[in-house]
């Protein structure tokens, strides 16, 4: 019992690392949540910085999910502790304890998570939200996609505890994308690769 509650303390404190304000202030670049979109993630940080800083955020919002669940489940955790641990992960990418509580979207971290608990759940949200990228240029329209259907991929292809893990991420995703989606009615929504005067 001690060492599950120690991995969830260390999986919240490794989601709070916001990879888009340290990498932004490593390389000199102003903090994501005064820019662009408010968000510190890597589409904001896409719009107002560059590919490759954007790929970095990207990358190190997922792995700071992937690393801790990964750890638990090498030292034999269950299923449903796994899932505890993934979704301390992801609560500490939206509420970072060390910038405040501002935190971001979530979605790489989710994604990062979510690979460890059921890899082709994971696969299979990755290439909705491609797919829909691709089609409509909207990150938030391609994040929603992938949460809703993310659940009914998860629900013929994970454990009990991990689809219901799965079903909470998602959820909050989606709450966490409401602006996003009143922004998206109104025709306002930024488009992926836009510059801040473009939306």
């Amino acid at each position: 019992m001690l060492l599950f509650i120690s991995f969830i303390i260390i999986s919240y404190l490794s989601g709070s690392l916001s990879s888009a304000i340290i990498i932004c202030k490593l390389t000199g670049l102003p903090d994501p949540r005064s820019q662009g979109s408010g968000n510190p993630g890597a589409t904001n940080v896409l719009r107002f910085g560059s590919k490759k800083l954007a790929i970095i955020v990207l990358l190190g919002d997922a792995l700071k999910g992937v690393i801790p669940v990964l750890l638990a489940k090498l030292l034999g955790f269950s299923s449903a502790e796994l899932s505890c641990v993934a979704i301390a992960a992801f609560l500490g990418h939206l509420f970072p304890i060390f910038f405040g509580f501002r935190g971001g979207k979530g979605v790489a971290t989710a994604i990062g998570v979510i690979f460890v608990l059921a890899w082709p759940v994971a696969i299979f949200a990755i290439l909705v939200w491609i797919l829909m990228a691709i089609i409509f240029r909207y990150s938030s329209l391609a994040a929603l996609t992938a949460a809703v259907l993310a659940p009914i991929f998860a629900f013929w292809n994970s454990e009990i505890p991990v689809f219901f893990a799965i079903i909470i991420i998602s959820l909050i995703l989606i709450v966490r994308h409401i602006e996003n989606i009143k922004r998206l009615i109104a025709g306002a929504e930024g488009r992926i690769g836009a510059k801040k005067n473009e939306y």
